[in-house]
């Protein structure tokens, strides 16, 4: 084991050892203490404790946020708790170090600042009740660490354990603890019993009576006895809690913890009644303790340690008494020479420095001592006399001397630099032996040197800057944040002026300050003092507008001009505050991570005040489980608590749920004459968390009510309009009712404060727990009436396959006359698992071996349990995964892990297995069937039913093939699913209906766990893709799309890859009404999904209008022609049901008249894909693509004279299935233009007709060509067109990224292509895009484009706009191209949280990743090189990543497979490089490869080229040779 090098480390070490819970104080969440980096890495590898039952907690917490109150609840629970924190959290925690003083905790202080510690802040606490022991050394932590641990367990007390981590950095490594040695300094029992005590005390401030007491027996005096003996401890010593009520006091006991210390005589043995009398813990007590504990110590190491430690000559007649860092000194007395004036000088420190032991010391000096120079190391001086002085003072007053009582002369020791330190201590020395010694002599500077930035000042973290940049957007020169750091205020600390108290009194005074710069104005108004008389008028017209905001705002702009202009002193005077001008927005700041309400006293005093002042208070406390349970740490309700008042504005928002939220909150409080406050959540674990991570937070508290989103304002009831306004659209109904019972529930809970955690406590933690004895009480009762053996299937399955085996084993169970339950594992209540007689189990694999969404609450209490007997039931489990999935041998552990966990553990709870565990594995020939259909039989034999006769057939699984031919045309019950106001969900087959009609159901993953554990079904909604033609928008149509995102989106547009609109967070509600509002702007969704035809894709091309005019026309016929012709989506959507107009027309019964010349009643296969690229661009991925057109020019080059086809493209994939691979388009020919909707229309036909319908994932059109041959395909296609295709015409590719910035046409029209990031069109704090693009479309005459690579070209900008677009685009920072050119060449799919079949994350992954790229390509001259790289959340491709030159496809939650060596043109596929790849290996493999391709690469030679050109990857010459050469072979091995 390594050596320790620290007295932090040291300390850390025991902390953990001997803790329950270890509270690491740091001046950050994401910066480290000096002892936190120690604590973090135990607890992340788990490391055992000594005296923790399992691994100590290690809780992070602020410094600057009542870091001890988090030690109440721990304490109270009956656990040993320890804090490690710097010595500047002590004096604001004063009000809990009272009560904490009567808890066994131990606070390890390091003195701070560490370059000059000031020890003013231990002597400031030392009449709190605590103990405290110093330490000097890197040895010396260690042992008074364990020191202080076994002296708080024996005694009860707090203790305080304070050193000078720089007084020892000079010291050499010392040993590790010996884990023997500590068990038994410790004394595990005493410790063990401690946990057992549980305090039921409430208050935190109030002295509630606790005190740490000792128990002794009393004796009554008897014959023979002495009377002065009638009171003895008893035998061993007990230590008990004392409690003013007598009931707490008599349960609380007397028997917690014993002490081996006591070696007093008990009374006589001829007593025959004893008693006993209780008392507090005694300095005495305190001194017996810490004795026996050093002794056990130094019998075991050979150190010694007293109370007062002496160093030097026994006959020393001059010594230095030290209470500050000792470590120079020794250094320059151990180095004295014979005539130096501190030669033969001795050194007394205190080890035990409460309680102060006065005759330990008087004992501990040499009799010969005559001198004493006490130096206190105390900056913050509040009396005259040091109070160590003082305490040396009257220990010696009646003195060990020979001579009598020493000469003692304070001095007071300040900052002194380490060459000084010689000349100090002749100094000290002179004046020790002069004459007339003068008391209190200054030692050393009184100023030390400050570092440039001290890590316990106050800094706003980063992530809060969301907020801040809100409120400079919308008030400018307006916004006066009081408190805001970096302010100047003389002699107030930092942390004090950025508090929101002394924030409010400053806003106070402001506040009388413009009431008397308004007098200055008005008198300046009447004066002659100014060069001309403008500002004169100027000034008159501003005092008269002075208090109202809207005019005075208008008109200060002007005033300070004119004073300017002026240049007058009286102007310059004025202009001096020129902020004064303005009726500023005047705001509070309250943030845990730098401005920290302590007791929301801020907030009390500006509601109390009526005062017109504005507070923002920053939360950040994530919702967790934790801060759930910690009753001393949960916040008050501030929301709440203000509007209580009556008198205030209250907002609750959150920036990462709704932006547009946040902006109303800010400009309705500033409007607002009152107090204002608005509570904005932000939660994050610690400050460099990750946008995403912060996102993810926010939307769970939100969605499940623990941050509801609301605007209160009082002054509204005067209008007849309501006061509060709930924000939380997706719960709104469930918040309004939770409100509504809140006051109730909030009386109550004041009445009985003992049932308030049962009375607040997660509702849906009930909920859970009743649907699940529900759903088992109704199988059970359906099951009573059946015959037969019992069989319970419990499931985990995260894409059904696992839940289909399960219910389809349960109705052949059935039919085998057993008695069949079904249930998800997570359903199922466990507590009635040793009553079955018969259990299968089965789940498939998810992530990293773990176990899928259902199933993971059940596993997690399975194994961790300890009191489940299994031992009456028979089970059985099959597993389901994919054994080419992890390819890595060291992987392979993860091949259907959950299934092995969970059939060893059943089986080590006592269960007898029916049969060994099934594995099914997605490689056998006929997947998971395979080991399924050789596991089912046996079971059956297992349970005696294998031999019964005359079973039914089982009916087909339904397919998508039957689900579309009994649609009736698409229609299915989409219109009763819509009508379903119990669920925001529609069914399964409904679900693939509606994605013909241009939308998918989805779920928030990010939710989907805190809603099932609050009872509630996922949070659906619905992502609708419109179909947009060529991607060409006008700007009306662009604003409408923007108003549909709000209204009925999640407030936010997604620019797609097929070169549309997409729209994400649409609940069912609000599905048919945003429907409604596409078509109104001309535009459909009808086909962008389903087995059809969807969106035609044509490059932007900007810079030949005439010639994309021609090409947009084909794409617009092609699209027209290729368009399903049945009225449901019309009937569904458009049509007013209710109206007598609209009535239906029906012929035999219910069956509506409709047909479908093209595509049939099944319609096509799979989906299909039409492209239209334009060379030398390849911006659309035409080789992608089921056809793919490359459009050539007529002999003039300048109109489009006919196409190149190309069929057979595709993206999709599915992992380790190699019968699945992307396809390049293989070449048909070329054809005139005016005829290829017809070719389409062909090509489609022959898909239609010879595509795979049993197989959906052999069903696109590129498996159908490799299985018929591109030849045959071709004159099928011919046959149907009556002719056939020409020779293909020479074109050439150069690019397929978009081209960036201002361009110019050949009608001299401008067009400007934008950057916007994987597609996504929001506003941010930072990036108020969508705002921005909203502006330019209400004043621009051309078109919105939308790329295929998900940018926006804004097109057609005549010359006389184009300032002003300019201008536009600059204000809201869209003109901005400055990013790398691998971020331009980026692209990704949404991935997660809306799409169900994401495995990673992706759209709000890349970016992060590409900026830890991005400096790499700095380094490497490779900022400005494109190089494309792509990533989506699975294999399906939705970014074409197998054309990238490097991609990302996820595998599992931060896993990916690495992809390389695709062509820079779209015309090659890329090969698999690393398979299942985190982070880490991705930034491993690129940043080397980066500088590499910088060095090595040839004059033009792309990222793709370059990595087959060097032998890293083979390159894909066809799709079928995709999985071939992979840099990675996948092993078969387990």
């Amino acid at each position: 084991m390594a050596s320790i090098k620290t007295a932090a480390e040291a300390v850390a070490r025991i902390a953990y050892l001997s803790s329950d819970v270890v509270l690491s104080i740091q001046p950050a969440l994401a910066t480290e203490s000096d002892f936190s980096r120690y604590l973090h890495s135990y607890s992340a590898n788990r490391s055992p404790g000594l005296v923790a039952k399992e691994a100590p907690e290690v809780i992070a917490v602020r410094h600057n946020v009542d870091p001890l109150l988090s030690a109440f609840q721990p304490l109270r629970a009956g656990k040993l708790v320890s804090a490690t924190t710097s010595s500047s959290i002590l004096l604001p925690s004063i009000p809990h170090l009272y009560k904490l003083a009567q808890y066994p905790i131990v606070l390890h202080v390091s003195l701070h600042p560490s370059h000059a510690p000031d020890f003013s802040e231990i002597t400031a606490i030392r009449q709190s009740g605590f103990i405290f022991l110093q330490s000097e050394t890197i040895q010396e932590a260690q042992d008074l660490a364990l020191s202080a641990h076994a002296l708080a367990i024996k005694s009860g007390k707090g203790v305080i354990h304070f050193f000078d981590l720089a007084n020892s950095r000079r010291d050499h490594p010392i040993e590790p603890e010996n884990h023997e040695l500590v068990r038994g300094i410790l004394d595990l029992d005493t410790a063990w019993a401690l946990q057992l005590i549980k305090d039921e005390s409430s208050s935190l401030y109030v002295d509630d009576g606790r005190r740490a007491t000792v128990t002794e027996a009393i004796a009554p005096a008897s014959e023979g006895s002495r009377s002065d003996n009638s009171a003895a401890k008893e035998t061993p010593l007990q230590n008990t809690i004392e409690r003013r009520s007598e009931e707490i006091e008599s349960s609380v006991g007397s028997s917690i913890r014993d002490s081996s210390a006591d070696s007093r005589p008990t009374a006589s043995s001829a007593t025959s009644v004893e008693s006993s009398i209780t008392r507090p813990v005694s300095s005495e007590d305190v001194y017996e303790h810490i004795t026996t504990i050093w002794s056990n110590l130094a019998q075991a190491t050979g150190r010694v340690y007293q109370p007062f430690e002496y160093t030097g000559p026994e006959n020393a007649e001059s010594a230095l008494f030290i209470f500050g860092s000792t470590g120079s000194f020794v250094d320059e007395l151990g180095e004295a020479k014979p005539t130096d004036e501190f030669a033969k000088c001795g050194l007394i420190t205190a080890r035990l420095y409460r309680p102060w032991i006065g005759a330990q010391l008087a004992q501990r000096i040499p009799t010969t001592i005559r001198r004493i120079a006490v130096l206190e190391q105390i900056r913050r001086k509040t009396t005259k006399w040091g109070p160590v002085l003082l305490d040396v003072l009257t220990s010696l007053r009646a003195g060990p001397s020979a001579h009598g009582l020493p000469l003692i002369v304070g001095h007071q020791l300040g900052y002194l630099e380490p060459a000084t330190v010689r000349q100090a201590l002749r100094g000290i020395f002179q004046n020790l032996h002069s004459s007339v010694p003068l008391q209190n002599l200054e030692v050393g500077s009184r100023e030390h040197p400050r570092p440039s930035l001290d890590q316990y000042d106050p800094v706003q973290p980063k992530i809060e800057n969301a907020y801040m940049k809100i409120l400079d957007q919308v008030f400018g020169e307006r916004l006066y944040v009081a408190n805001r750091l970096g302010a100047s205020n003389a002699g107030i600390s930092a942390t004090i002026a950025a508090s929101p108290e002394y924030g409010f009194g400053s806003l106070l005074a402001r506040k009388e300050h413009r009431k008397r710069f308004i007098g200055e104005v008005q008198n300046a108004a009447t004066t002659r003092d100014f060069t001309t008389d403008v500002p004169q008028g100027w000034l008159s017209k501003w005092v008269l507008s002075a208090e109202d905001t809207q005019k005075v705002n208008i008109i200060a702009p002007d005033v300070i001009s004119r004073l300017r202009n002026d240049g007058s002193r009286l102007a310059s005077t004025l202009l001096e505050s020129k902020s004064l001008f303005f009726q500023e927005s005047q705001w509070l700041i309250g943030s845990d991570a730098w401005a920290y309400d302590l007791g929301n006293s801020g907030v009390h005093h500006v509601i109390a005040s009526g005062a017109n002042v504005n507070m923002l208070i920053i939360d950040s406390q994530p919702w967790s489980e934790r801060a759930a349970s910690d009753e001393a740490r949960r916040k008050k309700d501030i929301g709440l608590y203000a509007m209580n008042f009556g008198n205030a504005y209250v907002a609750s928002v959150a920036v990462y749920s709704s932006y547009t939220q946040v902006l109303e909150a800010m400009i309705e409080a500033d409007h607002f004459d009152g107090p204002s406050v608005v509570v904005a959540y932000l939660p994050y674990n610690k400050e460099d968390d990750s946008p995403l991570t912060v996102l993810q937070e926010t939307k769970k508290a939100v969605d499940l009510g623990y941050w509801p989103l609301y605007r209160w304002n009082p002054n509204k009831e005067e209008n007849g309009e309501p006061n509060f306004s709930l924000d939380s659209e997706r719960i709104k109904q469930e918040l309004e009712e939770f409100l509504r019972r809140d006051n109730h529930l909030t009386q109550l809970m004041n009445r009985h404060p003992k049932f308030a955690a049962n009375l607040s406590e997660s509702y849906g933690t009930e909920v859970r727990a009743l649907q699940k004895r529900k759903a088992k009480d109704a199988y059970n009762t359906m099951l009573e009436s059946l015959f037969g053996a019992p069989m319970t299937i419990l499931f985990a399955s995260d894409n059904g396959n696992a839940e289909s085996l399960a219910k389809r084993l349960g109705n052949r169970g059935k039919a085998r006359g057993l008695k069949t339950m079904v249930m998800a594992m997570d359903d199922y209540p466990l507590e009635d698992l040793p009553t079955e007689e018969n259990v299968v189990l089965i789940t498939s694999t998810a992530g990293q071996g773990e176990f899928p969404q259902n199933g993971r609450a059940f596993w997690d209490a399975v194994k961790d349990t300890t009191e489940l007997d299994l031992g009456q039931i028979n089970y059985a489990v099959f597993a389901l995964g994919d054994s080419h999935y992890w390819p890595r041998k060291e992987d392979k552990i993860f091949y259907n892990k959950p299934g092995k966990d969970l059939d060893a553990r059943i089986a080590f709870l006592g269960a007898r297995r029916l049969t060994d565990v099934g594995l099914g594995d997605d490689q056998d020939p006929d997947s998971y069937q395979t080991g399924y259909a050789e596991w089912e039989p046996k079971l059956w034999q297992a349970l005696g039913v294998d031999k019964v006769e005359g079973l039914p057939e089982e009916p087909p699984p339904i397919t998508n093939e039957d689900i579309k031919i009994q649609s009736n045309f698409l229609r299915g019950t989409i219109a009763e699913g819509l009508a379903d106001t119990t669920t925001g969900a529609i069914s399964a087959s409904d679900q693939q209906l509606t994605k013909f009609h241009g939308t998918y159901m989805q779920d928030d993953r990010d939710l989907r766990d805190e809603r099932k554990a609050q009872g509630l079904e996922p949070a659906y909604s619905f992502m609708i893709r419109c179909r947009l033609n060529g991607g060409v928008a006008t700007p009306s149509q662009w604003l409408q799309m923007d108003a549909i995102s709000s209204s009925y989106g999640n407030e936010t547009m997604k620019l797609t890859t097929r070169q549309t609109f997409q729209f994400h967070g649409v609940v069912k509600s609000k599905l048919k009404s945003a429907m409604r509002g596409i078509n109104k702007a001309l535009m459909t969704t009808i086909a962008a999904c389903g087995d059809v035809n969807r969106n035609v894709m044509v490059s932007p091309l900007p810079t030949r209008s005439a010639f994309h005019r021609d090409v947009h026309r084909v794409s617009a016929r092609i699209s027209d022609h290729l368009l399903p012709s049945t009225t449901a989506y019309h009937e569904i959507w458009l049509k007013d049901n209710d109206s007598p107009d609209e009535k239906q027309t029906k012929i035999a019964g219910d069956a509506v008249v409709d047909k479908e010349p093209l595509y049939g009643p099944t319609y096509l296969p799979r989906k299909f894909k039409i492209t239209i690229a334009i060379p030398p661009h390849n911006d659309t991925d035409v080789y992608a693509h089921d056809i793919g057109l490359i459009a050539i020019k007529d002999a003039d080059g300048n109109r489009l004279e006919g196409f190149n086809v190309l069929v057979g493209g595709g993206m999709g994939v599915t992992h380790n299935n190699k019968k699945t691979y992307p396809r390049t388009g293989s070449m048909l020919g070329y054809f005139p233009a005016s005829d290829i909707h017809l070719v389409c229309e062909k090509i489609m036909l022959v898909q239609r007709d010879n595509g795979d319908r049993k197989n959906r994932k052999h069903a696109r059109l590129k498996y159908t060509i490799d299985d018929m041959g591109v030849d045959v395909f071709r004159s099928n296609v011919e046959e149907l067109l009556g002719s056939k295709f020409e020779a293909p015409r020479p074109f050439e590719f150069k690019t397929n990224i978009d081209t960036f910035g201002w361009q110019k046409d050949e009608f001299g029209m401008n067009h400007f292509l934008m950057f916007i990031e994987n597609g996504r069109v929001e506003d941010t704090a930072d990036f108020p895009m969508k705002t921005g693009l909203r502006e330019i479309a209400k004043v621009h005459k051309g078109e919105f484009r939308l790329t295929p690579n998900q940018h926006l070209c804004l097109f057609g900008v005549p010359d006389e706009d184009l300032d002003t677009i300019k201008g536009m685009l600059k204000k809201y920072k869209l003109d901005n191209l400055h990013f790398s050119g691998l971020r331009l060449s980026s692209s990704a799919c949404v991935a997660f949280p809306t799409c169900g079949l994401a495995m990673a994350e992706s759209e709000r992954y890349l970016p992060e990743l590409i900026g830890k790229l991005e400096g790499c390509l700095e380094e490497n001259g490779l900022r400005q090189d494109s190089i494309v790289m792509r990533m989506t959340g699975c294999p399906n491709g939705c970014a074409r990543p197998w054309l990238a030159e490097v991609a990302f496809v996820g595998k599992a939650y931060g896993a990916y497979n690495m992809y390389l060596g695709g062509g820079y043109h779209g015309q090659r596929l890329n090969k698999l490089y690393r398979s299942s790849i985190d982070e880490e290996e991705i930034l491993g493999i690129m940043k080397p490869l980066l500088k590499r391709y910088a060095l090595e690469r040839e004059e033009g030679e792309r990222f793709g080229d370059f990595v087959i050109r060097i032998g890293m990857i083979k390159p894909t010459k066809e799709g079928k040779t995709f999985h071939d050469d992979v840099a990675e072979e996948e092993s078969d091995e387990e």
